[in-house]
């Protein structure tokens, strides 16, 4: 166990836990954008910097990135990072300025508008923060890489792979769950789910129950899952409904 504080407060933590995950479960909030405990934390949106003391220097970090170590001092809310956090909120204003979840975090933060304009206004009307979770979500719980994030700098957008659709993706949606900010959108017709993401939308059938006919699962995710679970496709022959029913 290492020894730190947060805020003046005393904690004790595992040497392999964050700053974030120290001050979460000690009740200090950190706001933060992109941090999930479903997936690694990548640090993308910088909202969650925080200012750590260590031998003497002091220096704003990623608390959902940054280790606890031996006598570190941590500091959530002095007036640096305040400034800081508010510029940041600033941008992400001017990248998504209709984001109704970006305005959201940025009224409790005490920001209502931005002195920034995006250059690109495609970019500025869909929301996505280039956080990254949609890419690792499917890759690191879901196991499919079906999306990612592409290019660098002003260019760098969220797309399939190389701009490429290898048919990777089995419509779960997870993307869709874990955007912190509608970015991407999941939507079930009758027969078959939409997804969308800001440059791209795809289109997948449902599958129909063979009891009472209702289309309740996407035919691509129950087959990755009978593969992955080395189970017959005729397991997933019914819906939950006529499944408890049996």
């Amino acid at each position: 166990m290492v020894k730190l504080t947060i805020n003046g407060r005393e904690f004790q933590a595992e040497p392999c836990d964050t700053v974030l995950t120290v001050a979460t479960r000690g009740g200090i909030n950190i706001p933060t954008l992109c941090h999930s405990e479903s997936i690694h934390d990548y640090g993308a949106c910088r909202v969650c910097l925080v200012e750590v003391e260590r031998r003497g220097r002091k220096r704003l970090v990623t608390s959902c990135l940054y280790p606890v170590e031996e006598g570190l001092k941590v500091t959530t809310d002095s007036d640096k990072v305040k400034r800081v956090r508010s510029t940041v909120m600033e941008l992400l204003i001017a990248r998504c300025p209709e984001s109704i979840d970006v305005k959201e975090m940025a009224k409790k933060l005490g920001v209502t508008e931005s002195r920034f304009v995006a250059e690109d206004e495609k970019s500025s009307k869909d929301n996505c923060v280039l956080c990254g979770m949609c890419a690792r979500v499917c890759s690191e719980v879901v196991g499919a890489s079906a999306i990612s994030l592409v290019n660098r700098g002003t260019e760098r957008e969220v797309a399939l792979p190389f701009y490429d659709d290898t048919g990777a993706c089995i419509a779960c949606g997870s993307c869709a769950y874990i955007c912190p900010t509608g970015a991407i959108t999941l939507v079930d017709t009758a027969t078959k789910r939409i997804i969308s993401w800001p440059k791209g939308t795809a289109d997948f059938p449902l599958k129909a129950c063979t009891s009472c006919g209702i289309h309740f699962a996407p035919v691509k995710q129950l087959e990755y899952m009978a593969a992955t679970a080395h189970l017959s496709p005729s397991e997933f022959e019914l819906c939950p409904d006529c499944r408890k029913m049996e």
